[in-house]
């Protein structure tokens, strides 16, 4: 699997611009992104591509906050002995709840952004599928 990041060579960290990782792949424009999935498809690769599209860091949570949040939501997790699917959808629960639901404005721009990024990626891998 490709795993390209937009913008950054730091992978961002769902509610934060930057998880701390670097990639090795990042690209800056969704055109770059279109040659690579050109570049895919003529090799035959099997598998995806990954874009991550971090947030603008003004979006995203307080760092500090989501790390004492999520450190304190995997401690309640393992105390409720949470394992497997219900995890993710108990670390959601929990962040919204303790950040007074502001977790969700996050949320609403990291699916504005990524939508806006689909959109760009789509209009240039049809423009390169029509050359």
């Amino acid at each position: 699997m490709t795993v390209l990041v937009f913008g950054s060579d730091r992978f961002p960290a769902f509610w934060l611009t930057d998880s701390g990782y670097t990639v090795e792949s990042s690209v800056t424009t969704a055109e770059e992104v279109a040659e690579v999935m050109r570049a895919a498809d003529a090799l035959n690769l099997p598998g995806g591509i990954v874009v991550a599209n971090p947030l603008p860091e003004a979006a995203q949570l307080d760092p500090a906050l989501h790390d004492r949040l999520l450190a304190d939501a995997l401690e309640a997790a393992e105390a409720a002995s949470m394992r497997g699917k219900e995890i993710t959808p108990f670390l959601l629960d929990y962040i919204h709840e303790h950040t007074g639901r502001s977790s969700v404005d996050v949320n609403v721009e990291i699916v504005r952004g990524n939508c806006a990024l689909a959109a760009e990626i789509a209009c240039c891998w049809s423009a390169l599928r029509q050359s």
